[in-house]
């Protein structure tokens, strides 16, 4: 294979008044050919050789013109201006080709005279000639332009999943014997996603992967080899194909519909968004706002509940097409065994369960420890499981609930590419009270503790009673009379009988 470079050297002749100049020795007239893809930029190229002008250049920035000229299709003698530059500045255009041709000032006082074709149409094929004159010297060169030409069917914006087209000509005159097509670089394997005919090739459903650079490789009978690259975008979804959201019972839940890039990049200015659920018996319907500044167009669920499961549909419209994407909302949620309040020394069963499950998912329980400010994660351990090996799955059994239970129950939902989502359960055991540090003295032991003190402060006061009675005998009667009525009733007895033995 023989590259093509897009710009090649020109040998200028050196020509005064259509005659050689003198000491113009070794001048070429070699005939150059330029391919550009249509729709991009050619440069024609032509400038002073280095080896013969290179002393002259600095008096290029005085009296210097070029004229930029296109032999006819039909008859080649024919010459079109299509670009003049004057000495002075002035630019005159040919109108076909007035926005689209140019020189640069800066690269004309450094001797380049090449010009540029932006963009590239399939009827500039031809030969271009250029006239440069400076000082008393006259220079010509020959440029001749051939057009290679990627098509697209359909045409623009290419959206994914619908069948797409791609074709590859040039203006080359010879037969083509071969065509082979590139991705990123490398070769393309005619298979079942792929399909060849006459050069084309056919992408039967392509996706946002087969986005990138597409570059054709033109083979002719007279060993020509051509070529051209296309970058070729098609306009789709970001993420996987079919994503899985996963959300909590009582929570929130945002569903993705996000394009993978701004349709206005391709001069799409109308995109509306419309998405979709059949539940119940009953299809929903929301529809998106027109936005031309953004390719977001989420769907926001407040409170998702087991109900709202299933799958969703977001179909964007684009212009006057239309690509959908289907994903799946997934709800988390937690059945407790006892319905209601939890009594402390209770059996409790909690059960996380999952709508819409992909077959990959596993389940963890942790408790949210109230310890401390962070709500350090604690995996549930075996001190009040029953099972101390089982650490995963969709159960958590507590045998007996106590005190070390009481707070949040964290279910989470994991799969191979990590944690999926997470679910809460709050524990609460009715009647707990706060526990505090153990009182000395309860109602019933104070209780009996004041009677023994009274009781014992009565037995201290009869006896010092009896001592003075035993010294004073004229006064005993009214000791006894006082010790009787401060007695309680269940002394009684025994107090007489002390009276007794004293007198006795």
């Amino acid at each position: 294979m023989r590259p093509v470079s897009p710009v090649l050297f020109l040998t200028l002749l050196a020509v005064n008044a259509g005659n050689i100049l003198p000491g113009a020795a070794e001048v070429e007239n070699r005939g150059q050919k330029v391919w550009a893809r249509e729709g991009s930029s050619a440069l024609l190229p032509c400038y002073l050789s280095p080896r013969k002008h290179g002393k002259s250049r600095k008096h290029l920035s005085g009296r210097t013109s070029v004229l930029w000229k296109r032999h006819g299709a039909s008859a080649p003698q024919e010459l079109h201006v299509v670009l003049e530059v004057e000495y002075t500045g002035l630019r005159k255009t040919a109108l076909p080709m007035r926005p689209r041709v140019s020189v640069l000032d800066s690269a004309l006082r450094n001797g380049n005279f090449s010009l540029c074709i932006n963009p590239v149409r399939s009827d500039d094929v031809g030969l271009y000639e250029a006239q440069v004159a400076y000082n008393t010297e006259i220079l010509s060169c020959q440029v001749e332009l051939g057009v290679v030409t990627v098509t697209l069917s359909p045409p623009l914006p290419v959206v994914e999943n619908e069948p797409l087209l791609l074709s590859c000509n040039s203006s080359h005159q010879a037969s083509l014997v071969e065509t082979c097509w590139f991705h990123n670089g490398r070769p393309v394997l005619i298979s079942g996603a792929f399909c060849s005919s006459h050069g084309a090739l056919y992408i039967l459903r392509p996706t946002v992967s087969d986005s990138g650079s597409w570059h054709c490789q033109l083979r002719y009978a007279d060993n020509e080899i051509i070529s051209a690259t296309y970058n070729l975008q098609i306009l789709g979804f970001d993420g996987p194909t079919n994503p899985v959201v996963y959300a909590a019972a009582g929570s929130a839940a945002d569903l993705p519909c996000t394009l993978n890039y701004l349709p206005s990049a391709s001069g799409i200015r109308v995109v509306k968004a419309h998405w979709s659920h059949f539940a119940g018996g009953h299809l929903q319907n929301w529809s998106i706002l027109q936005n031309q500044s953004s390719r977001n167009f989420p769907l926001h669920l407040p409170v998702v509940g087991p109900g709202d499961a299933g799958r969703y549909c977001c179909a964007v419209t684009v212009g006057n097409k239309m690509l959908s994407r289907d994903m799946t909302l997934a709800v988390i949620t937690v059945t407790p065994r006892i319905q209601g309040p939890v009594s402390e020394g209770s059996h409790l069963l909690l059960t996380c369960s999952l709508t819409n499950p992909q077959g990959h998912e596993y389940f963890q329980w942790k408790h949210l420890s109230s310890a401390s400010a962070e709500k350090k994660l604690t995996v549930a351990t075996s001190h009040n499981l029953k099972d101390s090996r089982v650490r995963t799955g969709p159960t958590l059994e507590i045998p007996q609930v106590s005190q070390k239970d009481v707070g949040i129950w964290e279910c989470s939902v994991y799969g191979p590419e990590g944690r999926l989502g997470a679910v809460e359960y709050g524990l609460q055991i009715t009647g707990a009270q706060v526990s505090g540090p153990p009182t000395i003295f309860s109602g019933q032991v104070t209780f009996g503790l004041m009677l023994t003190l009274f009781f014992l402060l009565m037995v201290c006061i009869l006896a010092l009673g009896l001592q003075k009675r035993a010294r004073l005998p004229a006064s005993f009667p009214a000791l006894e009379r006082i010790v009787a009525v401060t007695v309680p009733k269940e002394m009684e007895e025994s107090q007489k009988e002390t009276i007794q033995q004293t007198e006795c």
